[in-house]
């Protein structure tokens, strides 16, 4: 278990425009996570928008290692205090305080980034209590590994009904929405993203330093990359064995590289000592040392059984990557188009993956053009895109 005492950042100063006219909105999200301290900054830049963001822990260290960057933030923020308990797999987060920071912090729009917390229960309440629009900024899917688990099914209906409006990442979560019943004219698309020019230019930095990086982390001449928690659900036991099927010359000339942690780590390892080739673990790495370990590799591998969406995509596809990806990664309608900048393959669908790994290590033509069409595409999954679509369903909401 953790506790927090109550942060607060004072608001960005924005220039004041009187012809733009700006709604408070107030985000309710979990941590202080890397990725999303870009789009919440672009967000605060904007002229239309006045953001504050309640956090209701600084991280979760026991599942997650990744740094805090609160040097980066420009935006508005607070951490409530807070308990976490944990139960095997299970956590279970609590809050106080959430009533009267609502009330603090004036909101016109309050946005919550899930349903699986207490205090998203209650800035539910709070908001129907003070006619304040409530919008559920949901990335579940149709395939999401908890669906069939009765109860959060039920969890997740009853939070559905008491949203007035919907924050989707892409096709997947709409289409989950829609399936629920949802209103089409209910949603609103903010795209996922993550800063496309850090990736960008630290891993043009990277292969002008290629020797150092493949030094530093013992990286073979070539390799496909896997980079996540290290977890079976993610399909690393199936990737590996795809790896293993393929020619011997090519295994001798591409490694296999997993870049993670996690409780599937140990009996991986041990599986991989019986492959021969070139499988390496690197461990888990910070957000600075990514770019240099995407910057080398032949492509991005992930094999998900079920995953929300992927940022591992977007970050791969902004340091120039093809993708090998699952059909059931909540990003695949958005981000892969089979045959142009990667291949989408049936999850756990062996023989597939093998075909797709070794028609991308054998055709360096393919990979260049593939790699090209990748950093093409994520240009429209910049954080200014996912500010631009908070805005959107933000100045729609406050106006009804």
């Amino acid at each position: 278990m953790n506790s927090v005492g109550n942060e607060v950042r004072e608001p960005v100063k924005v220039p004041f425009r009187p012809e733009t006219k700006r709604v408070r909105v107030v985000i309710i999200t979990e941590i202080i996570a890397p990725y999303r301290i870009p789009v919440f900054n672009a967000a605060a830049e904007r002229d239309d928008l006045d953001l504050h963001v309640i956090f209701l822990a600084e991280n979760d260290p026991q599942l997650r290692q990744w740094q805090v960057y609160k040097k980066e933030i420009r935006f508005s923020f607070e951490v409530l205090p807070n308990l976490r308990l944990r139960f095997g797999q299970s956590n279970l987060l609590l809050n106080r305080g959430i009533d009267a920071t609502l009330s603090r912090a004036r909101g016109q729009v309050i946005v919550c980034g899930g349903y699986n917390y207490p205090a998203s229960w209650q800035a539910a309440s709070w908001a129907r209590t003070h006619a304040v629009p409530f919008l559920l900024w949901s990335e579940s899917t149709a395939s999401d590994a908890r669906k069939g688990n009765w109860l959060v099914e039920y969890a997740k209906q009853r939070f559905i009904r008491r949203a007035d409006a919907f924050l989707v990442p892409g096709r997947s979560a709409r289409k989950y929405l829609e399936q629920q019943g949802v209103d089409e004219r209910r949603i609103f698309t903010a795209p996922n993203a993550v800063d496309v020019e850090f990736f960008s230019e630290r891993s043009t930095e990277a292969r002008r330093n290629a020797d150092h990086i493949r030094q530093r982390w013992n990286l073979p001449g070539r390799y496909f990359l896997y980079v996540g928690r290290l977890v079976r659900e993610k399909g690393i036991f199936e990737l590996l064995e795809s790896y293993a099927r393929l020619a011997n010359d090519v295994r001798s000339e591409v490694g296999l590289v997993f870049a993670g942690d996690g409780n599937a780590r140990q009996a991986l390892e041990q599986r991989a000592a019986s492959v021969q080739g070139q499988v390496r673990f690197v461990g888990f790495l910070q957000r600075d040392d990514l770019p240099g370990i995407y910057a080398l590799a032949d492509a991005i591998a992930l094999p998900t059984h079920s995953d929300t969406w992927g940022l591992v995509v977007n970050e791969a596809m902004s340091c120039g990557l093809p993708v090998l990806l699952s059909d059931l990664a909540g990003c695949a309608g958005d981000l892969v188009e089979s045959g142009t900048n990667g291949y989408l393959i049936p999850a756990c669908d062996v023989e597939k993956w093998a075909e797709a790994l070794s028609r991308i290590a054998t055709n360096p033509e393919l990979r260049a053009s593939m790699g090209a069409n990748s950093l093409a595409k994520i240009q429209h999954f910049r954080p200014v895109d996912w500010a631009g679509g908070l805005a959107a369903v933000a100045s729609t909401l406050e106006n009804r």
